[in-house]
């Protein structure tokens, strides 16, 4: 699904500050439009967080932003085509967490390397996970779960939007912290998933509050911890997952905008600029709050930071739980 986001025109000091020296984003091609490609469907949190910031920062640069959604292959086919295209600053990628998991997982296998073939532009925001559960389940916190999967090990089905997602290697990393034996259930996307939670075919889900809160509210399913240090304000009745008798695990899926590997380092600086300063513009900051995500509007290099240490979190996640996935 592509959707156009049209430009609109600023007054004389947008325009000054674009012909700023060190502050001019490819001026070569000044009506070119711009591509922002989101790997995965419209309608999702990802989606959602793109179309909320290209909005915006088609007005600030006054040029077309074009959203392509381009799903599929575990979001390999939108990153390949950003990997390939040229590195002039009018083509962006938005990545979630299971994009740093495929650094791990398709080591080797693709036409282009997860990290290296980007330049990190900026973390736009983090939705920090929930754990929720079937509600005739037995246990209702997760003191009661850890026990209740060490009594009964191997019979508690948790889910997931599919191999190598957030969700999924998250469960891992609680069976790992927590020395329990659960069996996983991977789903193709995350409502397939919630349906077989709500009729109970799987007892344990975990995914963004956005995705889970409607449903846990309307007493469909139950929530039992937030995998965050602190409470959300969005979904404030919710513990943390220490306040629920849990380890310190805190997880969650995050946006990041990308470029192309060989983005100039001034193209990547204007861009990083721009989104931070509309992530935590009043508007677009509440809504992301709103929407269970912390506002971020990181730095290029921050965010390369970041991105290198969830390489290497979730590599130790995937090898010790011996996660494979196949092209």
């Amino acid at each position: 699904m592509t959707v156009l986001i049209h430009r609109r025109t600023f007054g004389a000091a947008a325009a000054a500050l674009l012909a700023a020296p060190g502050a001019a984003l490819s001026q070569a091609q000044p009506d070119k439009a711009m591509r922002w490609v989101v790997p995965y469907p419209a309608g999702g949190i990802t989606d959602a967080v793109t179309r909320l910031v290209s909005t915006k920062l088609s007005g600030t640069l006054e040029r077309t932003i074009v959203v392509d959604n381009k799903p599929g292959a575990n979001s390999i086919i939108g990153a390949e085509t950003v990997a390939r295209a040229a590195p002039d600053g009018t083509t962006l990628l938005t990545v979630i967490a299971g994009h740093a998991a495929n650094a791990t997982l398709y080591a080797g296998k693709l036409s282009f390397d997860p990290v290296r073939s980007f330049v990190p532009v900026s973390l736009m925001g983090i939705a920090p996970l929930v754990l929720t559960a079937t509600k005739n389940f037995a246990p209702n916190d997760v003191r009661e779960l850890i026990a209740y999967a060490k009594a009964n090990p191997g019979r508690v089905a948790f889910g997931s939007s599919g191999i190598g997602a957030a969700a999924h290697l998250t469960s891992e990393m609680f069976k790992q912290m927590t020395g329990t034996d659960m069996v996983h259930v991977p789903y193709k996307g995350s409502a397939p998933a919630v349906q077989d939670l709500m009729s109970g075919q799987i007892q344990i889900l975990v995914d963004s509050p956005s995705s889970m809160m409607p449903h846990v509210r309307a007493a469909k399913i139950k929530a039992l911890a937030m995998l965050a240090r602190e409470r959300l304000p969005a979904a404030a009745e919710v513990p943390t997952i220490v306040e629920a008798g849990g380890p310190p695990l805190e997880s969650a899926t995050w946006m990041m905008a990308l470029a192309p590997a060989g983005t100039s380092t001034e193209t990547a600086n204007r861009l990083s600029q721009e989104i931070s300063r509309i992530v935590l513009e009043t508007d677009v900051k509440d809504r992301f709050v709103e929407m269970a995500i912390i506002p971020a509007g990181w730095t290029p290099e921050r965010t390369s930071s970041f991105l290198s240490e969830e390489v290497v979190r979730w590599a130790g996640v995937i090898k010790q739980a011996g996660v494979t996935l196949e092209l």
